[in-house]
């Protein structure tokens, strides 16, 4: 299995730091989570799952689209999809978000790896194109229009663009949501980022309903735990929560941005929700911030650290103290 951020009990272990004095920035998450009421309906807990509670209903108003498939995270999505269609070839952007290219290579998929600045050079030979939006790691965004343009090059010929849409909620006039559905066109939503409730594992797929048919029958009956529905189903109709949510997040964003900026790192890119340093001393500052007690998400390939956003005022400040005592050089 690939290594992900959200490991706290092992930086534990390594480190010797008691989990309460950690600052966990390795997720990407809101830290400022949609608050779960202290007190849930008792049948929650002791009913199976009803489809019929709601919960499509407030996601096709939420998501702007009457075509969706709840499922338990978008990650069953991403594992489900490539069993889904032939052999074909498939077009990932890297660095991105890694369990796409482990499920389409592991499916025995041909995978084409490009640049974001090359893929109209290879688009009319690909079968699916993969655009995580915006980006994980880097953070690029890409246009609506370009990705309409991709797809309609795609559909032509019986292809596929799948857009993961884990992190635009915070923008969500980019979103190809009320799009769908549209041959070829398959967007995947998340509730774990924005909503911060990752422990919830809830997702929503977008597309045909064909497609979501055969993803219901690969993914078996009651994917989704009957309070996890629920929660879902309030969270996705606070509207109030959301518009006050978007504005704070994007504030926090910014202000993470100026703080890497001001510690020394050259470069920096991200989105609201997180932002991303590549530099070659990554698993050095990785090492000196854990030692700090601050948790933040290593990459390999390329040689590079991401930010998640500190909560409190606090946590703010600890993470500049840490980062004045490190050589980002």
């Amino acid at each position: 299995m690939l290594e992900h951020g959200g490991k706290l009990n092992t930086m534990v272990r390594q480190y010797k730091i008691a989990k309460d004095n950690w600052l966990d920035l390795s997720t990407g998450l809101n830290p400022h989570a949609w608050p779960v009421p202290d007190e849930l309906p008792k049948m929650i807990w002791c009913q199976l799952p009803q489809d019929d509670d709601g919960l499509v209903e407030t996601a096709q108003t939420y998501y702007q689209c009457d075509s969706l498939l709840a499922v338990s995270g978008s990650q069953a999505a991403i594992q489900a999809l490539p069993h889904c269609r032939p052999h074909s070839r498939v077009g990932l952007i890297s660095p991105s978000y890694a369990e796409h290219h482990y499920a389409w290579h592991h499916a025995g998929h041909d995978i084409v790896t490009l640049d974001p600045l090359t893929i109209n050079d290879h688009i009319d030979t690909l079968d699916v194109l993969l655009i995580i939006n915006p980006n994980n790691p880097t953070g690029q965004l890409f246009a609506p229009q370009q990705l309409a343009e991709w797809h309609q090059q795609l559909a032509q010929h019986g292809g596929w663009l799948i857009v993961d849409e884990a992190f635009i909620d915070v923008t969500p006039e980019q979103s190809l949501s009320r799009k769908c559905p549209q041959q070829g066109l398959i967007v995947l939503r998340s509730i774990g980022k924005f909503f911060g409730l990752a422990g919830l594992r809830t997702g929503f797929v977008l597309a045909e309903a064909k497609l979501l048919s055969l993803l219901a029958e690969r993914l078996g009956p009651w994917p989704i735990a009957g309070a996890s529905r629920y929660l879902t189903q309030l969270a996705l109709a606070d509207t109030h929560w959301q518009t006050l949510s978007r504005h704070l997040l994007q504030q926090q964003g910014r202000r993470l941005e100026e703080l890497l900026t001001y510690s020394g790192f050259p470069t920096i890119r991200g989105c609201s929700l997180f932002q991303w340093v590549p530099t070659s001393n990554a698993e050095k500052i990785h090492q000196q911030l854990a030692s700090q007690g601050i948790y933040t998400r290593l990459f390999e390939q390329p040689k590079s650290l991401r930010f998640g956003l500190p909560k409190t005022e606090h946590d703010w400040q600890r993470l500049e103290h840490a980062l004045h005592e490190v050589s980002v050089q």
